[in-house]
């Protein structure tokens, strides 16, 4: 892919950047050329790690607290933003948590945190990015969801039923934004090696991936990057990119 077609020159604001997905996302797109900003909401010294790797790269990031299920906190983030770097060209909404248990056992909260991070994240981070992108006709907006969205997962119904809404939201906002110039897109891991899955059996996962292996955060983030690009993905809206090494075919 060459540089010319790459997002440089852009501003590009990843949710959940201090580490994972998040983090290898954050390199990924400063990688680039962009300007990141990385999210975080608790660990100031893993934000501050990642923008100084990008930094150490030649990169540009500066780091923001904020808790994405906080609507005061998603506003002021974005209105920093925008002050700090006029635009925002590139939301990649990551930031999730797991709250796993039996659903005759799963505790409303742990229910409800997951929803309120995982999805109404997602949902307050677009509305708040997308008054900006709509009024300058441009922007690209990519979703980080599950394949348990897809095929559900016992043990993981809040999960599972937040990602599958972040589907549902995806397109939607795709049909509402695409008169406006702004893709609104997914990307869906598989079992990817990060420290939500460090604890899992991983024998019986493996055996249902066709490629016998689990992935790795720079092969979500190679999709993510690509989602991000024009001209190569500007005529792509709406869609679910799996990046589970054939675990789900559709």
């Amino acid at each position: 892919m060459s540089s010319a077609a790459a997002p440089a020159d852009r501003t590009a604001l990843v949710t959940g950047a201090s580490r994972g997905i998040g983090r290898a996302i954050a390199l990924e797109l400063a990688a680039t050329g962009a300007e990141v900003v990385v999210n975080y909401a608790s660990s100031a010294e893993a934000a501050a790690e990642v923008v100084a790797a990008i930094e150490a790269a030649g990169g540009r990031a500066w780091s923001h607290r904020a808790n994405v299920a906080d609507e005061a906190e998603v506003e002021g983030m974005v209105k920093a933003v925008l002050e700090r770097s006029g635009a925002i060209d590139v939301l990649v909404n990551n930031a999730g948590i797991t709250r796993d248990g039996l659903l005759m056992r799963m505790k409303t909260a742990d229910w409800q945190s997951v929803i309120d991070l995982n999805l109404t994240g997602v949902f307050l981070c677009t509305r708040a990015v997308s008054r900006s992108m709509l009024k300058a006709r441009s922007g690209r907006i990519i979703n980080i969801t599950s394949v348990v969205a897809l095929m559900g997962n016992p043990g993981q119904a809040n999960y599972s039923a937040a990602k599958a809404g972040v589907i549902g939201l995806t397109r939607s906002n795709a049909a509402e934004f695409a008169g406006r110039g702004v893709t609104v897109n997914a990307v869906a891991p598989g079992f990817i090696e990060s420290d939500m899955t460090a604890g899992l059996d991983k024998e019986p996962i493996l055996a249902a991936i066709p490629l016998g292996r689990m992935g790795l955060p720079d092969e979500v983030a190679g999709a993510v990057r690509f989602l991000a690009t024009d001209p190569a993905a500007s005529y792509i809206t709406g869609q679910v990119l799996q990046v589970d090494g054939g675990m789900v075919m559709r």
